[in-house]
């Protein structure tokens, strides 16, 4: 796995970047060869950093958990409760399989997804995976007063939510980068370590045109 824990407070080119933003679209264009996946636990912020990713890229952001609301015709939690979790990890795959067969583009995975070894090389095969990385205390505090994280819905699920992140730590660190995500990192701060991140070590996935 490339090292790529980004701490981007004085960071020149991040500060560049908000500098151009507050100016209105950014100028500089990118060209974008493979898909880039977002990896790692439910409240790292995928969806959000990856829909900000994806308008800085310009092109498309897909999010593997709505494709497949949008398959069933129903939510997550409901998938879970008729049809049980392997059920849904089966129809992931097929999900995460298929987005990745369209043009390159943005990918936000579910926070079990990047568990399953098959899912891991065929992100490998076909796009680069990025793990947002968030620590306990942090992803906590932002799901703790969700009622859509079907996983949680236990007597305790903090306990649940550190057991996961326990499990679910070593295989998001096979991830091919990763970035650290901190307390008060707004979005499109975020979004812009991912790509910096990218820029520097993996050309062959983004570069400036």
């Amino acid at each position: 796995m490339f090292d790529c824990i980004w701490y981007f407070a004085k960071d020149h080119a991040i500060q560049n970047m908000k500098s151009s933003n507050k100016r209105g679209p950014a100028i500089t264009k990118y060209l974008v060869h493979k898909t880039i996946v977002l990896v790692g636990m439910m409240g790292a912020g995928k969806t959000a950093v990856g829909r900000s990713l994806a308008r800085r890229l310009a092109v498309p952001f897909r999010d593997s958990d709505e494709e497949i609301v949008k398959a069933a015709n129903m939510p997550i939690a409901e998938i879970f409760a008729r049809d049980g979790e392997a059920f849904f990890r089966d129809r992931e795959t097929e999900v995460i399989t298929r987005l990745l067969t369209g043009p390159p583009g943005v990918l936000s995975t579910g926070g079990g997804a990047f568990l399953k070894a098959c899912n891991r090389a065929l992100i490998a095969e076909r796009g680069v995976s990025v793990w947002l990385n968030a620590d306990l205390g942090l992803l906590w505090q932002r799901v703790r007063h969700k009622t859509t994280r079907p996983l949680l819905h236990t007597p305790d699920p903090r306990a649940t939510l550190k057991r996961l992140y326990e499990e679910r730590v070593p295989h998001y660190a096979r991830a091919d980068l990763e970035v650290r995500s901190d307390p008060g990192c707004a979005i499109e701060e975020m979004s812009a370590r991912v790509l910096a991140c990218l820029l520097e070590k993996r050309p062959d996935v983004v570069e400036k045109n």
